[in-house]
């Protein structure tokens, strides 16, 4: 017998490779954490939670002529919805990876033996669980207080489309939280959030539009977002700008996100 074999316990059992965890294990590890840290803060998720459906019960009940039209009140809910992502992806990646990007914490957790997608998808899987929480206060209030409604199947349709059109707000806020500090992304995200929700239609219909602010607010992600959801909704044909607006958002967006990313790595680790 040898030394080593003596050394060891006689109820030891032997070794073996050690198991790496998946990514979706890890991704999932990482989004519960996330959660956690979130509902440490309460105001933050009770204000991601109110404002959008605050907005509708304040803007959009008190005028019936709104609220008591199908069509219109719908549409209402839509827009309102469609903000509530918008506000929950500026600030969720944009302000968290700024703070996070001011810590010691977030260079540590690069070092661990873990794959850089998995606190993508983790990050995406919190963010998209507070996105969807978020909105159901509006339907709540839309279906009370207000003439909207849709079928089930519209309803999932809607949801789907929700999770499409978020991608360019998530990588917008991906871009701020890694172009700037936490104090700067804070300005930016305000203004932007506001900025793309005036000018996308989602306080104010577009059909009162000037002319020309009309034709501008096809351009701006918050309307395509919006007319896409109508249309996976309400039916009716979808304007080709909308789609092909998501598409080019997206694929522009992370393209900038990837760079500032690896702009933000070659700074932190020269």
């Amino acid at each position: 017998m040898t030394t080593d074999q003596l050394a060891q316990p006689a109820h030891a059992a032997p070794a073996g490779p050690l198991r790496q965890p998946s990514i979706l294990r890890l991704a999932g590890l990482h989004a519960k954490y996330s959660l956690i840290e979130t509902f440490r803060i309460p105001i933050a998720v009770i204000g991601s939670l109110v404002f959008p459906a605050l907005a509708l019960l304040f803007f959009v009940v008190p005028q019936r002529a709104v609220a008591d039209n199908q069509l219109f009140a719908t549409q209402a809910v839509i827009s309102l919805s469609v903000f509530a992502i918008l506000a929950n992806s500026l600030f969720s990646f944009g302000l968290t990876i700024a703070e996070n990007r001011e810590k010691p914490w977030d260079p540590y957790l690069r070092t661990l033996p873990a794959p850089g997608i998995a606190r993508v998808l983790a990050q995406i899987a919190s963010t998209g669980l507070m996105g969807f929480v978020s909105i159901l206060p509006v339907v709540i209030v839309g279906g009370i207080a207000t003439a909207a409604s849709a079928s089930p199947l519209r309803i999932l349709a809607g949801f789907a489309a929700l999770a499409v059109s978020a991608l360019p707000f998530m990588l917008i806020g991906i871009c701020v939280g890694y172009s700037m500090p936490a104090k700067a992304a804070v300005a930016v995200i305000q203004v932007a959030m506001f900025g793309l929700a005036f000018g996308g239609g989602l306080f104010l219909p577009p059909q009162l539009f000037a002319p020309w602010l009309e034709v501008f607010s096809r351009f701006l992600p918050s309307r395509q977002a919006r007319e896409f959801v109508v249309w996976a909704v309400q039916g009716g044909e979808l304007p080709w700008w909308s789609w092909v607006g998501i598409i080019v958002w997206t694929a522009v967006m992370l393209a900038l996100a990837l760079l500032l990313f690896r702009r933000d790595e070659g700074r932190r680790y020269r």
